[in-house]
């Protein structure tokens, strides 16, 4: 269905506007979103779907210089990595390729983190505008 977000000047980013809404819909509806905001050009985002009864969650972020990071969320809010992931990079590093805490840094999300943290809070009295799917 249509969204209409209110856009605010970020401050993080003078010149550039921001949109902020909380959402609810089936799962998949997070990745759905994602698909379609990476169309745009020179876009921030971050879109977290909570886990429901049987389902995780997921996080997705986007930023202009790291691309896309896209994580599994267990109900607690922790990033859940996969174990071949895991595996891998362990392998990985014993090889020599990569340093283990870099590569669980990145299973992590950590950069993407450092990069949104200015952009995330918006300034006083900035609206917020809640939407809920119709299943």
């Amino acid at each position: 269905m249509p969204v209409d977000l209110t856009w605010t000047a970020q401050p993080a980013a003078p010149g550039t506007l921001r949109a902020q809404a909380e959402w609810e819909g089936r799962p998949g509806t997070a990745a759905a979103i994602t698909s379609s905001l990476m169309g745009w050009q020179r876009i921030r985002f971050e879109i977290t779907e909570d886990a429901s009864p049987g389902v995780d969650g997921s996080r997705h972020a986007y930023t202009p210089t790291l691309g896309a990071f896209t994580a599994v969320v267990g109900a607690n809010g922790d990033i859940l990595v996969p174990e071949d992931r895991l595996r891998n990079v362990m392998l990985m590093a014993t090889q020599g390729r990569v340093v283990l805490e870099d590569e669980l840094d990145r299973l992590l999300g950590k950069q993407w983190d450092e990069e949104l943290e200015s952009f995330r809070y918006a300034g006083e009295g900035a609206p917020v505008r809640w939407l809920h799917a119709a299943v």
